[in-house]
């Protein structure tokens, strides 16, 4: 008689729940895989966001979450159960975390509207320099930086209606309360400093590297001399390693100091609301360091 025991993990509803966690974990390296390649240039932000992310990624997920449920209804089929329900339950949390978080992104996505460039003051647009815009054509800039952008008509698709018009309109809509409901984005305007330009240039700069930016315009900040001011910064995003262009143009205005701020996204048609979070949060920063006030 034979009194070998089989081990715990050798019976198929344990190798079904292990599968199921294994499926799930890959899901997770899928997305970090898709992300890295990306920001080092293996494939393209396409690729790496809709083909690898969106489509595989999602397929992905899907499948883990199927059979993660599928091994919890085997683990309570007979016994034993509870370290095949553990670890099938596991590999439910963490398929549908991955499950979730592309619902989420996607349902972001259209609840935002489709534009890229944000500024302060759109009558009169901050240009950036030959320096930025040599580097950002020179590295896959495809969005153009103009002074009146319109919203392309590729954005058709998912926001119909909004194809054609000024993103100066757009961006105004989306800081606008309406009917009770909280706007979209904070509220862009100029900020308005007692200090000479040189000094909140100089604030500017000491945010902006705080925050990792990497500068491409530094002006002279060691004396005012009554000109106006333009820094220029590239923002990196962590994982996929997507380039925001940032414009940040200080003018002396009647013994004060005006700023304004621009962030131009590189590619892409919606930038998730990245740009007018980064100006309001340097607006806000420096507002509270220099104490800033919105009108003049």
């Amino acid at each position: 008689m034979n009194n070998t025991k089989t081990a715990w993990y050798a019976g198929w509803r344990m190798k079904f729940a292990l599968g199921a966690l294994a499926l799930g974990l890959f899901t997770i390296i899928w997305f970090a895989i898709a992300a890295i390649g990306t920001k080092f240039g293996l494939w393209s932000w396409r690729t790496g966001l809709y083909g690898l992310t969106f489509a595989g990624g999602g397929a992905l997920a899907v499948a883990a979450v199927t059979m993660s449920l599928a091994a919890q209804g085997i683990a309570l089929y007979k016994f034993p159960r509870k370290q095949i329900f553990i670890v099938a339950l596991a590999a439910t949390l963490i398929s549908a975390m991955c499950f979730f978080r592309i619902l989420g992104f996607a349902s972001q996505l259209t609840s935002v509207p489709p534009i890229h460039d944000v500024q302060t003051d759109w009558s009169d647009p901050i240009r950036f320099s030959d320096a930025i815009m040599s580097e950002r054509n020179a590295n896959g800039g495809s969005n153009p930086v103009v002074d009146a952008p319109l919203i392309a008509d590729r954005a058709a698709r998912r926001w119909p209606g909004l194809e054609g018009r000024l993103v100066s309109d757009i961006q105004e809509e989306a800081e606008t309360s309406i009917n009770g409901e909280p706007a979209i984005y904070p509220r862009l305007a100029p900020l308005y400093f007692d200090q000479a330009p040189n000094e909140i240039a100089a604030a500017t700069l000491e945010i902006i590297s705080q925050r990792g930016w990497q500068l491409v315009t530094v002006p002279d900040v060691s004396e005012d001399t009554g000109h106006p001011l333009q820094i220029e910064a590239i923002a990196i995003s962590g994982w996929y390693g997507f380039k925001d262009d940032i414009g940040v143009r200080i003018t002396p205005i009647e013994g004060a100091a005006r700023l304004d701020i621009r962030s131009v996204s590189r590619v892409g048609l919606s930038d998730l609301g990245a740009n007018s979070k980064r100006v309001y949060g340097l607006l806000s920063e420096l507002q509270d360091r220099q104490d800033g006030r919105w009108e003049f």
